[in-house]
């Protein structure tokens, strides 16, 4: 059982700089993601692509916020549970929270921030027998090194976005590239 002052659930942006501002504050947090990497979807799914609109810094990429955010947090020596989902709370007598994880995690807070952005990023698999044998080689799910498309031929699947940002980033790597989006826009 771990005990804090605040769990923090989600470790984007948002979580990150709230355990800066609770740090400042003298209180310790603990951060719970479903991603196994801090950063949230600047580095899940834009990890190279150029962010225009954080506070006094005129361009930075996912990879070097969530960077510079981690450097920020040191000090603060705040507990990182990441691969894991909040799967209980509940509020205590005494006015604490009891937060459980889904990989067992157990805490005792006595507050609770929630940074999930859009919640917790879980791509949808291909529902297709055998299908599994191809992830990591031919069927990816995320895009880690945009290099490795170089000549290929591509097709991306998706409906939000991030399908249209990674066609428009592979188009000059990838020998022919295809966009299948589930809506007319």
């Amino acid at each position: 059982m771990i005990t804090t002052d605040v769990v923090i659930v989600g470790a984007g942006p948002c979580g990150l700089f709230q355990v800066f501002e609770l740090g400042l504050l003298g209180l310790k947090a603990e951060v719970v993601d479903s991603i196994r990497q801090p950063g949230g979807q600047c580095t899940e799914l834009y990890p190279d692509k150029p962010i225009y609109d954080i506070p006094a810094v005129p361009v930075c990429t996912g990879e070097e916020l969530t960077a510079a955010l981690l450097k920020q947090i040191e000090p603060f020596g705040c507990g990182m549970h990441l691969g894991e989902e909040v799967a209980v709370v509940r509020k205590n007598d005494d006015d604490t929270f009891f937060v459980e994880t889904g990989a067992g995690t157990q805490f005792i807070a006595k507050a609770i921030v929630i940074a999930a952005g859009v919640g917790s990023f879980q791509p949808r698999p291909i529902r297709l027998p055998g299908v599994d044998e191809y992830a990591g080689k031919s069927l990816h799910y995320r895009v880690r090194n945009p290099g490795q498309f170089d000549g290929k031929k591509l097709v991306v699947l998706g409906g939000g976005d991030s399908a249209l940002d990674w066609v428009l980033e592979l188009v000059e790597r990838a020998e022919r590239i295809t966009l299948v989006h589930r809506r007319d826009e």
